[in-house]
């Protein structure tokens, strides 16, 4: 009980942090109106190369992709963590009662929330373009963007205590997003990909959420991408939680 309370004030805490900048709801609504306005028809005539495409067959193959890209870059959280390490902060919660854990899982499930208002809005703006998602689909999507976001976040905070340097973890998340990114199919499906790359695609984790988010937008909830995608980021999420919790404990010990 004492750990839900916890993890509960922290949480409150983090989002009264986020509501007072309010440049991230600005963000969140310009940069995927960006993409939606200036990438989506370019990917729409790429993909027209099999055969004639709609617009709302484009936006369930973009809006996804995109949805899976945001919630990769929530491993960029790290920094937030190293800014307070540099101001003290996780000095300070070195003197609270608060469960180590919950200091972790409060910011995390922060980020949670912030991508989720994210991906909502995203899903919303593409509407007008001729996107078309089931209600009860499109929220089982958000559950899979929840876990993504849950273990990218978590492992992010964790890299950033380990390394505590901006300059040593950028290149570093840099490194390993990039070809995550790339072999998620992200915004061109692996489909036309030769035999080669989709064998290495295949252990990707984010290749295989990607297809789970795509079956739902496409209105195939039953489709195995989506249960795949399911038993393969609920473990993986489990376990990045229990390495960052460790982690923080260790940093606020």
């Amino acid at each position: 009980m004492k750990f839900l309370r916890d993890t509960w004030l922290v949480f409150q805490r983090q989002m009264q942090l986020l509501l007072r900048n309010p440049v991230w709801v600005a963000v969140g609504i310009i940069q995927p109106l960006f993409y939606l306005l200036l990438f989506a028809p370019l990917m729409k005539q790429a993909l027209s190369a099999g055969g004639p495409m709609t617009d709302e067959q484009a936006y369930r193959i973009f809006v996804p992709g995109m949805l899976v890209m945001v919630a990769l870059f929530s491993a960029f959280s790290g920094f937030g963590i190293i800014a307070e390490l540099r101001a003290g902060v996780i000095e300070r919660n070195r003197v609270t009662p608060v469960s180590r854990v919950a200091l972790l899982l409060g910011r995390s499930l922060r980020d949670v929330v912030q991508l989720l208002f994210q991906a909502v809005l995203v899903t919303l703006l593409a509407v007008p373009f001729g996107l078309r998602v089931a209600v009860g689909d499109a929220l089982l999507a958000y559950l899979l963007i929840g876990l993504m976001t849950l273990l990218l976040s978590s492992t992010g905070y964790a890299l950033g205590l380990t390394l505590r340097s901006e300059d040593a973890m950028a290149p570093m998340l840099n490194t390993v997003i990039q070809p995550i990114m790339l072999l998620a199919g992200i915004f061109l499906p692996l489909t036309f990909a030769p035999q080669w790359l989709k064998n290495v695609a295949n252990i990707n984790p984010f290749k295989w959420a990607t297809d789970g988010v795509r079956a739902l937008f496409a209105g195939n909830p039953g489709d195995d991408a989506v249960w795949q995608a399911l038993a393969i980021l609920t473990p993986l999420t489990v376990l990045a939680l229990v390495i960052s919790s460790r982690t923080f404990a260790k940093s606020v010990r």
